[in-house]
């Protein structure tokens, strides 16, 4: 039962740090005193959701294709390429910046959102070209790893717009003003 539900957690990382995210945000937002504001919420939510699903689950994402990278390809039903390494190291870079992101600018978060989910709709588009031409359905390709290919963009866009609206990004400038 709890080698099944690792093995599930592992080989659905972006669900998994999704999910810690939420956990994570929930944890920040409640921590803070009464009242808590929406903007407040808002920052928590973006902020961990940075940390988590582009942080966290893109390093993941380049040591899993790097150091594993034939059995992250089977997992995907792929032949092993040294396309791997490449991916992965895109995934490195797109890490650092959610990283840095965090606890970033405006300008900052907006690029940890744009750049991985470009990349993440473009891997959706090539799952479902998989899925059509090669009938190629293994979890890796079809499975939860393709819904969250959409839905970590999403949330990344609304967590945006959020974000404008509730003033949160020029509050935050603000208090690291000099």
């Amino acid at each position: 039962m709890i080698e099944s539900l690792i093995r599930f957690a592992l080989s659905n990382f972006t669900l998994t740090f999704l999910v810690m995210g939420l956990f994570a945000s929930a944890i920040a937002y409640f921590a803070k005193p009464a009242p808590r504001s929406n903007a407040q919420l808002v920052e928590a939510l973006f902020a961990y959701f940075l940390l988590f699903s582009i942080g966290i689950g893109f390093l993941y994402n380049f040591v899993m294709h790097v150091f594993f990278g034939e059995m992250a390809a089977r997992f995907i039903g792929w032949a092993d390429s040294p396309f791997q390494t490449e991916v992965g190291f895109a995934s490195l870079g797109f890490a650092a910046v959610g990283f840095l992101a965090f606890r970033g600018d405006r300008g900052l978060r907006i690029a940890a959102v744009v750049g991985p989910s470009l990349f993440l709709l473009g891997a959706a588009g090539g799952h479902i070209y998989q899925m059509v031409s090669a009938h190629n359905f293994a979890p890796g390709n079809a499975g939860i790893i393709f819904w969250t290919d959409i839905l970590i963009p999403a949330i990344g866009f609304c967590l945006l717009w959020l974000e404008a609206q509730s003033g949160t990004s020029s509050a935050r400038a603000a208090s690291k003003a000099p």
